[in-house]
């Protein structure tokens, strides 16, 4: 029996065996890739070069950007790397940092996504009170929890993970280390706890989305009450690309990490997964 101590690298699963579509796989990532970095950074250096952007709103926004930055670079570079050099391995290491990394940022991300949502129901719904509360030590004590609560995650469920024997072999069924199927690699009664911290957070991933869907209501409601059809016009278009970037960032992680193992499909796992970690970033410039 071979536990984690005695696995030195991780056989990741590739998009394909045909050389010609691991290089179609290569420039697809690459098509996607380069715009996010391009506009992610374009949104990082606009905002901290011009002053008059040093507002709540723009300052959560590029804490955003720098989030989708470093999570679309924690898969995507590695998973290009390995379609253009027809390459499969990831060190034990690389494999623990990847999974922290992703975890950390996803989940700051989702919570500084709960943070927006918040913002802009003050800034609509109380406009005259959003100076005091949404201050800038309030406003830097909010992003900062956003960060350390993905810290955090990540730690904890990081730290699970590899703390367990693995028995069922190294191979990797994801383009990157995830946890539903490095935990298929586990004892089977090694994981029990991992699935335990995964319903919590799972559970607390549901309050943020609760608080949510709370704020889009009064801001919906109060959007209703805008006499002017370009001010509804305005208020609407604004929210609406943060909530879609949140459906689609819940709905495709849930599905990824709560889904019975047995309805699990190669391909079907591979394409929630970009969805999940590669999409969301990527449309981050239309929030």
């Amino acid at each position: 029996m071979s536990n984690s101590s005695s696995i030195t690298q991780f056989l990741l699963l590739p998009f394909t065996d045909t050389w010609q579509l691991q290089l179609l796989h290569f420039w697809l990532f690459l098509g996607i890739y380069l715009p996010a970095l391009l506009g992610n950074g374009l949104i990082v250096n606009t905002i901290a070069w011009h002053h008059h952007l040093h507002t709540p709103m723009y300052f959560f926004l590029l804490n955003l950007s720098v989030l989708d930055l470093g999570s679309i670079s924690t898969t995507v570079p590695k998973a290009m790397a390995n379609s253009l050099w027809d390459n499969r391995d990831v060190t034990y290491k690389g494999c623990v940092t990847q999974l922290f990394f992703f975890l950390f940022l996803i989940a700051a991300e989702y919570s500084l996504l709960t943070v927006m949502a918040y913002d802009r129901y003050v800034a609509i719904c109380q406009p005259l009170h959003y100076g005091t509360l949404l201050g800038s030590r309030a406003c830097a004590h909010m992003a900062a929890a956003a960060w350390d609560s993905g810290f955090l995650d990540a730690l904890l469920h990081t730290a699970n993970i590899f703390s367990v024997p693995f028995c069922q072999g190294n191979a990797v069924g994801q383009f990157f280390c995830e946890i539903p199927h490095i935990l298929k690699l586990s004892c089977s009664h090694s994981f029990l706890r991992e699935i335990g911290l995964v319903v919590v957070c799972a559970c607390l991933g549901f309050g943020c989305l609760i608080f949510i869907l709370e704020s889009y209501v009064g801001i919906f409601r109060a959007m209703l009450r805008i006499p002017s059809e370009q001010g509804r016009h305005k208020t609407f278009s604004t929210c609406l690309p943060h909530l879609a970037v949140v459906s689609l960032f819940l709905s495709t992680g849930i599905f990824a990490y709560l889904k019975p193992p047995s309805n699990s499909s190669p391909s079907l796992d591979l394409v929630v997964s970009v969805l999940y970690s590669v999409v969301p970033p990527a449309v981050n410039s239309l929030i």
